[in-house]
């Protein structure tokens, strides 16, 4: 007799246990990929506890993906993939390094890249989901993506490769004479990948090292800025391990950022920069809406820097009654005989009566703000 086959389990709790358990994880040292937020890097630096776990399913395909292209330049093309840099304030894992000629022929052979860069170059692979696309179009790395690769880049510059296992061979190099940086996007969504590089320039990264001191130089991570507005308007905000140490628990009816306007003073400046930007952008709104009504039938394509597109225009879908109750019937199913409120509502007011309502507490209106200047005495 054939016993019932269990459910499979779900790979998502090896997942996320795995993903605890990886090197990045358990780094108490502040790392180039902590730099994202000040704050942040601050409780990291200070030994804080993680105060929220959060969502990490996005976070850990991502990873998958970004293991599996390092992997596929390492064996194609002979790049230095996942490899330490370090000094005594900072240390970080260098997704990619392709060696120009000059510095590769002091490598053994087996560990010469088949086709060596014009100049040395460090990239960082960057997995982003469709919704993001967009943004890394026309504004490309954000800046706190930039301040990670500077910073790699610059502790290969100045320290070379971090003399551990696994790496002696390459930390026998030295320093070595980083000349660009790129970024590689990859939409996770749709496979489509995104190059962007620049020259590396020691004076630039030396703003990233500036930004690490700041935080090294706080006594307290509180005593540090928060790089991003709060939960609910930032995502990384959302999945911060250190968002209720910084906003504090979740107050019922209260947005995080309510918690920072202390007094009435706060509360007039807050109200008077409230109007001064919606007057500034009045104006855009409705120019955007005369823009818009003239790009009103126009065809699809590329103009310019721009690629024009449009969505929706398909029809609504409603409930087909007629179809459900021949269903029902057909299935040999008692016809529901709900009242029909629309219907009772309109003959209600055609009679003259009122149309009885009851408050529903489970479910809350939108709460709009509502600002008009005060009157003059």
């Amino acid at each position: 007799m054939a016993i019932a086959s269990e459910r499979p389990v779900s790979l998502w709790p090896a997942a996320h246990a795995a993903d605890a358990r990886r090197p990045r994880s358990l780094q108490t040292k502040i790392g180039a990929s902590d730099t994202v937020c000040a704050r942040r890097a601050g409780y990291l630096l200070h030994g804080r506890t993680p105060t929220d776990g959060g969502e990490k399913r996005k976070a850990i395909l991502g990873t998958w993906l970004h293991e599996g292209a390092l992997d596929a330049v390492r064996n194609e093309y002979g790049w230095i993939i996942e490899r330490r840099v370090e000094d005594d304030t900072i240390r970080g894992h260098i997704d990619a390094v392709q060696l120009d000629g000059r510095t590769a022929s002091r490598l053994p052979k087996r560990l010469r890249p088949s086709l060596p860069a014009e100049e040395l170059t460090v990239e960082d692979i960057k997995t982003k989901s469709t919704f993001q696309w967009d943004n890394i179009l026309r504004y490309g790395a954000s800046d706190a993506e930039l301040r990670q690769v500077l910073l790699y880049a610059d502790l290969l510059r100045t320290e070379g490769f971090a003399d551990i296992d696994g790496q002696r061979q390459l930390a026998r190099l030295g320093p070595l004479p980083v000349g660009r940086i790129r970024f590689r996007f990859l939409n996770r969504d749709s496979g489509e990948d995104h190059v962007q590089e620049m020259p590396f320039h020691a004076e630039r990264a030396q703003g990233a090292r500036w930004w690490v001191e700041q935080v090294r130089a706080a006594e307290t991570p509180e005593d540090l800025p928060r790089t991003f507005p709060g939960p609910g308007l930032s995502a990384i905000c959302d999945n911060c391990p250190f968002k209720t140490a910084c906003w504090g628990p979740a107050i019922a009816g209260h947005r995080p950022q309510s918690m920072l306007i202390h007094d009435d003073a706060e509360r007039e400046r807050a109200l008077a920069e409230y109007v001064e930007v919606t007057e500034q952008i009045k104006p855009l709104k409705d120019r955007l809406k005369v823009l818009r009504a003239k790009l009103d039938g126009s065809e699809a394509g590329v103009y310019g820097d721009n690629e024009l597109s449009w969505s929706g225009g398909n029809p609504t879908k409603v409930d087909d009654v007629d179809a459900m109750v021949a269903l029902f019937k057909q299935a040999g199913l008692p016809v529901p005989m709900t009242p029909d409120t629309t219907v009772m509502k309109a003959q209600l007011t055609a009679a003259g009566l009122p149309v009885p309502v009851r408050l529903d507490h489970e479910r809350r209106t939108a709460v709009s703000i509502n600002v008009t200047a005060r009157k003059k005495p």
